[in-house]
C-alpha cells in the first residue's frame, strides 16, 4: 500500500482514465470466458451428433467476431494503462528536476551526481512500469481469476474446481517471500547502479587529466570491477525473477493433473459431460496467465515501491535554506554590510570566515585578496545565499540579508565563478544564458567588454561555434571571457568575480577591468583574486588569512602599512617585469 500511497495524487487526478482501463480490463476478462463455453458446447453435440452445418457456421463467425472486438478493446486499454504510465514518468522527471534546482550545495554534497541520476531513470521507469503494466497484471490477477473460476462453478462443477486449486495457496506463499528478497535485492542493484554513473562521469569528465597521467588501463580496471559489482548485483536480482514462472508453472501444472484426472473420474461417473471437461480444461489454462500475473505483480510492485521509496526521500527533502514568513521590500541594493560574519560549512569542524566585516556602498568595488584556502570564494557565495547564516550579519541596504527573498537577491546578483559552466551549445546561447532574448547589439557590446571579440573572430562559425560539452572547444582563457561577457550581458546591480581573470594575461585583464569600470559605474562589484593588479583600483580591499581579515583598506592605505599586500605586490610586479 505505500506504493498507492506516495502516488495517490497521480490515481486521484487520472482515475477516469484507469477506470476506463479497469473496465474494458475486466470485459475482456468476461468475455473470454465464451468462447471455452462454446467450443465445449461444441465438442458435446458432435459426441451425440447434433452438430449441423448451420450451427458449426453460426459458432464460428460468432468466434470471430468475438476476436475481433476483443482485440479493439485490448488496443483501448492497453494504450490508456501504459499512456498512464508514460505520463508519471514525464511528471516525476519534472518534478525531481523542479526539485534539484531548488536544493542548495548542502543537498549534492550529501547525494552523489550517480545517484540522482539512477535516480531519474531507472527508479522512475520502475515506477512507471508499477503504474501502468503493475496495474494489469493486478486486474488480470483479481478479475480474470474470478471470472474464471465463477465460470468453472456455474458451467462445469465446483468440486472439480475445488480439487484443481488445491495447490494455489501454496503459490501465494511461495511468491510472498520471494518478492521481500526481490526488493531487498532491487535496493542494492539500484545503489550498485549509482556508483557506476558516478565513475563514468568521474572518468569523462577527467579523461584529459586520465590520459595525461597515462592511467587509461588503471580507470577501465577500477571500471570493470563497478560494471561487474552491478552485473553480480542485477544477476541477483534475476534469479528471484527468473524463478516466478518456473514455479507458477509447476503449480500450474499440478492444478492441470489433478483437472484431468478427477475431471476423467467425473466424466467416468457421469457428473459433467467430455464437452464440459474439455472447457474446464481450456479455463484451466485461462487461469495460468493470471497466475503467472500475480507472480510479475508482486515482482513490479517490490521494484516500484523500492523505487517510490527512494524518489520520495529526495523529494521530501527541504531546502537548508528557504524565505522567511515575512520579508521586507528593498528595491535596489545601496549598500551591503557584514558584520562580524562567521561561518563554517555544514562537513567542516573548523569556520572558513571569522567575524569579517565590511560594508560597501552601491556603486563601490570590493577586492578581496589573500592566500588560497583564506575564504575569498566563501565570502563570495554568501551573497549568493547558498547556505544559512547566522542572523542579522548579513545586510543589504540596512536590511538583514534573511528577510528578503532569495530569488531577490539573486536576480541583483550576477556570477562568474572559478569553474565555469557551459553548455555544448552555440557561443551565442551560452553568453545569452542569463538573457535569452538579448538583442544581437548586446551580445556584441557584452563580447566587446570580455574582450573576446577578437577570438570569435577566429572561430569557424563565430557566434555560433558550439563549443562542445563543458566548453571543450575553448581555452581556459576563453572560457573565463566568454563566462564574463555572460554576466555583463546581464548588467546586474551586483557583479562577483570570483578569481575570474586568472587565465587570462595582464594586458586582457586591464582591458577587461577598464570596460568594467566604464560600463558598470554606479553599480557593485566584488573582485576575487590572487593577482593583485585586479584590485588595485579598488574603493576597498580586504585581505583574508584563514578566513580573518588580516589587513584591509585602499590600495594606497595598504602600500603604506606594509604588511601581506605590499610584500605580495611588489613580488607580482617583479614577476610581471621580468615576464616583459
Amino acid at each position: 500500500m505505500s506504493f498507492v500511497n506516495r502516488l495517490r495524487w497521480f490515481f486521484k487526478d487520472r482515475w477516469g482514465s484507469y477506470v476506463i482501463a479497469v473496465s474494458i480490463m475486466a470485459l475482456v476478462s468476461l468475455l473470454s470466458t465464451i468462447p471455452p463455453n462454446l467450443i465445449g458446447k461444441t465438442v458435446d453435440h458432435i459426441r451425440e451428433g447434433e452438430l449441423t452445418s448451420a450451427g458449426l457456421s453460426q459458432t464460428v463467425l460468432l468466434l470471430i467476431g468475438l476476436s475481433l472486438m476483443l482485440y479493439v478493446m485490448v488496443y483501448i486499454w492497453i494504450t490508456t494503462l501504459f499512456g498512464n504510465s508514460a505520463l508519471v514518468e514525464k511528471v516525476l522527471r519534472g518534478r525531481l528536476l523542479a526539485n534539484l534546482t531548488r536544493m542548495t550545495p548542502a543537498f549534492f554534497q550529501r547525494n552523489s551526481t550517480g545517484q540522482l541520476m539512477a535516480l531519474a531513470t531507472n527508479d522512475i521507469l520502475a515506477i512507471g512500469q508499477t503504474a501502468g503494466y503493475g496495474v494489469m497484471t493486478l486486474v488480470n490477477t483479481l478479475v480474470g481469476a474470478s471470472v474464471v473460476v465463477i465460470m468453472m462453478i456455474s458451467l462445469v462443477s465446483y468440486k472439480l474446481m475445488i480439487a484443481a486449486l488445491i495447490p494455489l495457496p501454496l503459490l501465494a506463499v511461495v511468491i510472498s517471500k520471494l518478492g521481500k528478497k526481490v526488493r531487498t535485492r532491487f535496493l542494492d542493484a539500484q545503489a550498485s547502479f549509482g556508483k557506476m554513473n558516478d565513475h563514468a562521469l568521474e572518468s569523462i569528465s577527467g579523461i584529459r587529466v586520465i590520459r595525461s597521467y597515462v592511467q587509461e588501463n588503471d580507470d577501465l580496471s577500477a571500471f570493470d570491477k563497478v560494471t561487474s559489482d552491478v552485473m553480480f548485483k542485477n544477476k541477483r536480482v534475476s534469479i528471484l525473477n527468473a524463478l516466478f514462472q518456473p514455479i507458477i508453472s509447476l503449480i500450474v501444472g499440478v492444478s492441470y493433473s489433478i483437472g484431468i484426472g478427477y475431471g476423467s473420474y467425473l466424466v467416468f461417473q457421469g457428473e459433467i459431460s467430455l464437452g464440459q471437461l474439455i472447457s474446464f480444461n481450456i479455463y484451466l489454462g485461462m487461469l495460468i496467465w493470471p497466475m503467472i500475473s500475480f507472480g510479475e505483480f508482486i515482482n513490479v510492485l517490490q521494484r516500484g515501491s523500492a523505487s517510490a521509496d527512494r524518489l520520495d526521500t529526495a523529494l521530501t527533502q527541504k531546502p537548508d535554506l528557504e524565505d522567511a514568513d515575512k520579508l521586507a521590500a528593498v528595491a535596489v541594493p545601496t549598500s551591503i554590510e557584514m558584520k562580524q560574519l562567521t561561518f563554517t560549512y555544514p562537513t567542516a569542524s573548523h569556520p572558513s570566515l571569522d567575524q569579517v566585516s565590511f560594508q560597501l556602498e552601491r556603486g563601490q568595488t570590493l577586492g578581496i585578496v589573500g592566500k588560497t584556502g583564506s575564504g575569498k570564494s566563501t565570502l563570495l557565495k554568501q551573497l549568493l545565499r547558498q547556505y544559512p547564516l547566522d542572523q542579522e550579519r548579513l545586510f543589504v541596504a540596512g536590511v538583514p540579508v534573511e528577510q528578503i527573498a532569495i530569488d531577490q537577491m539573486r536576480r541583483w546578483i550576477a556570477y562568474v565563478p572559478q569553474e565555469h559552466l557551459l553548455l555544448s551549445k552555440t557561443i551565442r546561447e551560452n553568453i545569452a544564458l542569463g538573457k535569452p532574448n538579448a538583442t544581437p547589439e548586446e551580445v556584441a557590446r557584452a563580447v566587446e567588454m570580455a574582450s573576446f571579440t577578437e577570438d570569435i573572430a577566429m572561430m569557424p562559425e563565430g557566434l555560433e561555434t558550439i563549443v562542445g560539452e563543458n566548453g571543450v572547444m575553448l581555452s581556459g582563457g576563453q572560457k573565463q571571457r566568454l563566462a564574463i561577457a555572460r554576466a555583463l550581458l546581464v548588467d546586474s546591480e551586483i557583479l562577483l568575480l570570483d578569481d575570474s581573470l586568472s587565465a587570462v594575461d595582464a594586458r586582457t585583464e586591464s582591458r577587461i577591468l577598464h570596460h568594467i569600470r566604464l560600463e558598470r559605474e554606479g553599480k557593485t562589484t566584488f573582485i576575487n583574486t590572487h593577482r593583485l593588479s585586479a584590485v588595485s583600483h579598488a574603493d576597498w580591499i580586504i585581505v583574508l588569512n584563514e578566513g580573518r581579515i588580516i589587513e584591509e583598506g585602499s590600495h594606497e592605505e595598504l602600500m603604506l602599512f606594509g604588511g601581506w599586500y605590499k610584500e605580495q605586490w611588489e613580488r607580482q610586479q617583479m614577476e610581471a617585469s621580468l615576464e616583459e
